[in-house]
């Protein structure tokens, strides 16, 4: 049987939310956050569901938002479908927007060159807060999930406020997706109150309890 070969560092940097590694492990790579595991190139099911799950749902042609660029998994599944027409994703971390241009863009096709994605490099929250623009669909994947930050300020927006920001960046008949590694309540009672209807997708993994993806529809 032959393992896995041993983590390379790639690129260490200083970014918005402490320190970001790039590794590669054979033919894959992974993005570290403060020691934490984030994601890696070796499946992306979850985050292809994530972006499939609002799109099949989200008025056709609409634009789609997505929230962390990752490692380009999502904005390629969102440029692929049918029911999406400009894709906008907004990535704090410039180091992880040029990564995605450099090294992981084979990953996914160069997606950040493709004439219908617009790329923004701000904090989310900030962002939406500061934006007219509204979309059919919008995608999370900015933390491990509500109950689980990158970063403490993130978790502004799983409460209230950031479940209100997120909805009224929706046109009527927008979906909302957030991604998660773990289950939260009192996080699906917040999209219930603001939500037409709500619904969580289990995504299998081969350990351990399954990714999630929580689902709201406007109305």
């Amino acid at each position: 049987m032959t393992s896995e070969a041993a983590p390379v560092v790639v690129k260490r940097v200083a970014g918005e939310c402490g320190e970001l590694v790039l590794r590669r492990v054979g033919e894959h790579f992974e993005i570290i956050a403060n020691g934490v595991f984030l994601m890696d190139t070796r499946n992306g099911e979850s985050e292809r569901l994530l972006v499939e799950a609002a799109a099949r749902r989200m008025p056709a042609g609409g634009a789609l938002l997505v929230g962390g660029l990752g490692v380009g998994f999502s904005l390629r599944t969102a440029l692929d479908h049918p029911r999406v027409g400009e894709v906008v994703v907004v990535e704090r971390e410039r180091s992880v927007i040029a990564w995605n241009r450099g090294p992981l863009a084979a990953r996914h096709g160069d997606a950040l060159a493709d004439p219908r994605a617009r790329c923004v490099p701000a904090d989310l929250v900030g962002w939406l807060s500061g934006t007219s623009e509204r979309f059919g669909a919008i995608c999370v994947d900015i933390d491990n999930g509500p109950e689980w930050t990158v970063t403490d300020g993130n978790a502004v927006l799983y409460g209230e406020s950031g479940v209100d920001l997120l909805a009224n960046a929706l046109v009527p008949g927008g979906v909302l997706a957030v991604w998660s590694a773990g289950r939260s309540p009192a996080f699906v009672e917040r999209l219930a109150a603001r939500f037409a209807s709500v619904t969580t997708l289990e995504v299998p993994v081969p350990r351990g309890e399954p990714d999630l993806i929580f689902l709201g529809e406007r109305g």
